[in-house]
């Protein structure tokens, strides 16, 4: 009956596929007239919203206008009109009442944020970019049984909390379950997994290795450090050697939210087959922002008609009380960009903390370079987050190694040659047979992707050598346990300029 079905939803979504395709190649070919079509809908929809009202969105007639009038904005900005949304009240930052806020998983801040998540949000950009995803992969491969089986994805708490008698809280991937359709829930390994609401990973892990290998996954979807865990469990009680011979037709891995270069040894290892494909996008809390739409490429198309207005800062603004912001006629190819955003979910001018790079301007392409947080610039070197896995998966495939995760920051030394260096923590699921060549290779990779830090590497008088120090397997995951961050959609701290992260790692691996 699944095949049957399969055929069914293969059809209707070639279907789909040829009437948004036409959507899609308009914003594509008209991408500046979408972007300015997108604010004046999200204007209009919220002019007699309190914020709407107080900053006058009637009166705004042009993009510049929008600017002067409305200020940039960050979370603590925000929230004291997100308090009374949560609180049950309506039109304040967006029409009507709200009545769902994600959880964002916070990487570095130390109080989660609580986005609200409209209808608008969710049918036509969470629901519509998960829909786009699937159609692009479809349009690049039109050959796939994708439709024919299941798909299983790595992601977060399934519970709400209520907030109030008319509001609740949880994460993203627990109000996308709440509303997804039946055909959806149908389709997703294990079944009824919205029933399983503990927030107890290791018994979410547990459930899926269990009654996943009764599917038949053609997808897998997650963070890779959960994915790899999810597989190597699976394989592990089954006794096989890799995935295929439990799903034989796997053929999608769908990644986000940290670069795939340092995993992609080990995903090989798990998933060898030839017909897997690797494809990224872009799904944040805030929004589904891009998706990539080529296969064997490393960037993404920005997607430009789901309620999204953007703007840009320019990195070396963005400290600056007031920033400048440029429209998007206006970046330029390989220049480092904090994303600012207005949504149909409310958020105004909303500087979002992550940093992109356009690849393309035509279409418009990016990739994710990092966090506005999370680089270190101590000596001047600017090591973004993008570079640091670029270069470590590099590494690790020169020393035939399989990393599982890393995390590093600068360190000053007092009595030694060069002003201080970058201390890395380690975790191998595979470790390199020479440490030190390992090390030697992540200095040049670094070298290769960074010309700053090329520079101060320069005879060891500014940065010396980095640092290696191997954890123990398990250590990373007991960090995430001890704070709280099991889960697919957390992650670990990559960048710091404190050691703060790297100081902990170092205890957790002595004490395991």
């Amino acid at each position: 009956m699944l095949q049957t079905f399969g055929k069914a939803f293969n059809t209707l979504f070639y279907n789909y596929l040829s009437r948004r395709m036409g959507e899609i190649d308009h914003f594509l070919n008209h991408p500046i007239s979408t972007q300015k079509n997108i604010l004046f809908q999200l204007l209009e929809k919220a002019k007699k919203t309190e914020y709407g009202q107080f900053y006058d969105f009637q009166s705004i007639k042009s993009i510049h206008d929008y600017k002067n009038k409305i200020p940039l904005n960050k979370y603590e900005n925000l929230e004291p009109f997100i308090k009374k949304m949560q609180l049950g009240q309506k039109n304040v930052l967006w029409p009507n009442q709200i009545k769902w806020f994600a959880q964002s998983s916070g990487t570095n801040s130390t109080l989660p944020k609580q986005i609200p998540i409209t209808k608008e949000n969710l049918q036509n950009c969470h629901y519509k970019g998960g829909k786009d995803l699937l159609a692009l992969y479809y349009r690049e491969n039109p050959s796939t049984k994708l439709f024919s089986g299941k798909h299983l994805i790595a992601g977060g708490s399934t519970s709400l909390t209520p907030y109030s008698k008319k509001t609740h809280v949880g994460d993203l991937s627990a109000i996308i379950l709440k509303h997804l359709p039946w055909w959806c829930e149908w389709r997703r390994s294990p079944s009824n997994v919205k029933k399983l609401i503990t927030d107890n990973w290791e018994e979410k892990i547990n459930h899926i290795v269990t009654h996943s290998i009764k599917d038949d996954v053609h997808i897998v979807a997650g963070i890779p450090s959960w994915i790899v865990l999810i597989l190597q469990e699976i394989i592990k009680k089954n006794k096989v050697k890799n995935i295929h011979e439990i799903w034989p037709n796997l053929e999608l891995y769908l990644h986000g939210g940290v670069h795939i270069s340092p995993y992609m040894q080990k995903l090989k290892e798990l998933m060898p087959s030839s017909k897997m494909n690797f494809f990224s996008n872009y799904n944040a809390t805030e929004g589904f922002f891009g998706i990539q739409d080529k296969n064997n490429s490393d960037d993404m198309l920005l997607m430009l008609d789901y309620g999204i207005f953007y703007e840009f800062i320019k990195q070396e603004n963005w400290n600056e009380e007031n920033p400048k912001t440029i429209d998007l006629e206006d970046v330029i190819i390989g220049e480092t960009y904090e994303l600012v955003i207005s949504t149909n979910s409310g958020l105004w001018r909303y500087r979002l903390g992550d940093t992109v790079q356009f690849t393309s301007l035509h279409p418009f392409r990016i990739q994710i370079i990092g966090r506005t947080q999370q680089f270190i610039n101590t000596f001047g070197e600017e090591l973004m987050m993008h570079q640091a896995e670029i270069a470590v998966g590099a590494a690790a495939k020169y020393s035939n190694a399989h990393v599982c995760e890393f995390s590093v920051c600068s360190k000053l030394l007092s009595n030694e040659k060069g002003i201080g260096l970058h201390e890395w923590a380690v975790e191998f699921y595979k470790k390199p047979n020479d440490l030190d060549f390992f090390s030697n290779q992540l200095d040049n990779e670094l070298q290769k992707v960074n010309i700053d830090y090329k520079s101060k590497r320069k005879e060891s008088k500014t940065i010396s050598a980095p640092k290696i120090n191997l954890v123990k397997k398990g250590t990373f995951y007991q960090w995430m346990k001890k704070h709280g961050k099991l889960g697919g959609q957390y992650k670990v701290p990559r960048l710091s300029e404190k050691s703060i992260y790297i100081d902990e790692l170092l205890k957790i691996s002595a004490s395991n």
